[in-house]
């Protein structure tokens, strides 16, 4: 039989969040395949797991998930580590579920620590509705890309950033996003947990005059709807009001309908789009 691909969360910081489900799966399977095993050999040390390791991160990810499978396809079964947090969440694992699916190996999550949900649980900001973009792109035209269009999102966004990089990543996100609310937190689950909801500006002030330390979980606020229907009637007040009834018009909206609509492209009552056109 094939084996099966198990994907086990460990902790982010805090060693107690080691669930029992992910410690039996790491003692029973035949092989661990960690992003760093110098890293991973401290927590396997801790919880007295004597299971093989093997190496698999970003660069050896296609390669590596290769031999992986073939294992599994022996009947072999493998559990997924990854340095902190969630395997396969901004993370080379994602590769391999991929070829897994593909090659018909069974895979399964064993749910635990995750940074960006921490996060965001923690940030104050509205949870329904959310956008993870991990580390934004080292390439200055990728990250530009992908920064325009965070400045359209309307959901809460969840980014990661280390602390060196912090200072001038906040700089780009006030120039392009504004002074929207955001939740800085570091260190998260660990001994010096730090969550500080503040502003774009506050926080561009505040690391003007305190090193950055630990890693950062950002959690912005999103566009809001009244930011979005502000500049949506600023761009229907670039037309006339003849001509905004004409775009409806021309799509075979009859007239009272069309000067329905106008109005609330705009912001003002019918009567008055009634009005300007009688003057008209």
């Amino acid at each position: 039989m094939t084996g099966t691909l198990y994907l086990c969360a460990t902790p982010i910081g805090n060693l107690d969040d080691m669930t029992f489900r992910v410690l039996d799966t790491l003692r029973s399977v035949d092989l661990i395949a960690a992003e760093d095993t110098r890293n991973s050999i401290k927590l396997l040390n801790r919880f007295e797991i004597k299971t093989p390791m093997t190496s698999y991160h970003e660069y050896n990810k296609v390669e590596k998930a290769e031999k992986l499978i073939a294992m599994m396809q022996e009947g072999k079964n493998i559990a997924l580590i990854t340095d902190a947090g969630t395997p396969a969440i901004s993370d080379p694992g994602e590769v391999l579920v991929h070829m897994c699916h593909k090659n018909g190996v069974p895979v399964t999550s064993l749910p635990g620590a995750c940074a960006c949900i921490t996060a965001l649980t923690l940030s104050g900001l509205p949870t329904r509705r959310f956008c993870f973009e991990a580390f934004l792109p080292a390439d200055k035209n990728e990250r530009r890309i992908i920064l325009e269009d965070l400045k359209e999102e309307s959901r809460t966004i969840i980014l990661y950033e280390a602390p060196h990089h912090l200072k001038a990543t906040l700089a780009e996100l006030y120039e392009l996003l504004g002074d929207r609310a955001i939740t800085l937190c570091r260190e998260l689950t660990k001994k010096f947990e730090t969550v500080m909801p503040t502003t774009m500006s506050d926080a561009i002030s505040f690391y003007e005059e305190n090193e950055p330390k630990g890693e950062y979980v950002l959690v912005i606020e999103g566009k809001s709807f009244e930011t979005r229907k502000e500049e949506k009637q600023k761009e229907w007040q670039q037309l006339s009001i003849e001509d905004h009834m004409a775009f409806y018009e021309g799509q075979g909206v009859d007239r009272k309908e069309a000067m329905k609509k106008v109005a609330k492209d705009r912001g003002i009552t019918k009567r008055d789009v009634y009005q300007y056109l009688i003057e008209k």
